[in-house]
């Protein structure tokens, strides 16, 4: 019989290890539900080829396993790419670096775009302007920037309010902001094909939920409707949101990365 050793301890805390991080990283991104269906399947396997022996069932889990992923991705592409993004932009892999170049101005600087984004979605929440504005994370909104008209201005909350003035040609696009600055707007976003959004939901709706699914950035809308102010992060999306709700959910995304 093999011995259990120590090998086998840091084997077993490994494992757990990495099993915990995919499930937090999953939960975060909302794809929990991919997690337990794979878990449960693989505990299915195990018992009924290992535990059981059953021959018949456990040859055709097998040949399931087998093409197990090819069927994950095509079912579930829009989840893992989700996670994908999640994974490959989490600020928690430099967490070393941050704990060497933390700086109160360096946290000064990633919150001064806030407070204008809040005063200026509280003015177009009273007139009801309609308004959609993207703010860049770590994963790069070049590609988008490119599809409006670049400005590369520094934040300020009048210039973002005669943007989305509803006789201005930029107001029906998105406004990117990256870098500590107004980059481009009129910009053309993906749009979310999620079936659980409400149908009174419309574009700017569903282009912020598009953006928020496909990279780490983060959406604030403003509803031409209703002057209701929402939030799209991580693939999630927030509706109803006070100045006070606004202001404290994008400090707290800007200072994600400074753990």
């Amino acid at each position: 019989m093999p011995t259990f050793g120590i090998k086998d301890i840091i084997d077993i805390l490994l494992v757990a290890t990495l099993l915990y991080y995919i499930y937090k990283l999953m939960k975060e991104s909302g794809t929990i539900n991919i997690f337990y269906g794979v878990m449960a399947f693989i505990v299915v396997w195990i018992v009924a080829s290992e535990v059981f022996a059953m021959r018949l069932i456990g040859t055709i889990l097998d040949k399931f396993m087998s093409i197990g992923l090819l069927i994950l991705v095509i079912l579930f592409q829009d989840q893992i790419k989700r996670f994908l993004v999640e994974l490959g932009s989490h600020r928690r892999w430099r967490f070393l670096a941050n704990l060497f170049h933390h700086h109160k101005a360096a946290d000064m600087a990633a919150t001064s775009w806030v407070m204008p984004v809040v005063y200026a979605c509280m003015a177009m929440s009273k007139t009801k302007t309609g308004a959609l504005i993207v703010i860049e994370q770590s994963i790069p909104l070049d590609n988008y920037e490119k599809t409006g008209d670049i400005i590369d201005a520094n934040i300020n909350t009048r210039l973002i309010e005669n943007i989305f003035f509803k006789n201005s040609p930029l107001h029906d696009g998105a406004l990117i902001l990256a870098h500590g600055r107004l980059m481009s707007a009129g910009c053309i976003l993906p749009v979310s094909h999620d079936s659980s959004l409400p149908r009174y939901m419309g574009l700017r709706h569903r282009s912020a939920l598009g953006i928020a699914q496909a990279t780490d950035a983060v959406a604030v809308v403003v509803s031409e409707e209703t002057g209701n102010i929402s939030i799209a992060h991580r693939g999630r999306l927030s509706t109803r949101l006070s100045s006070t709700e606004l202001e404290h959910r994008l400090n707290a995304i800007a200072m994600l990365p400074r753990k």
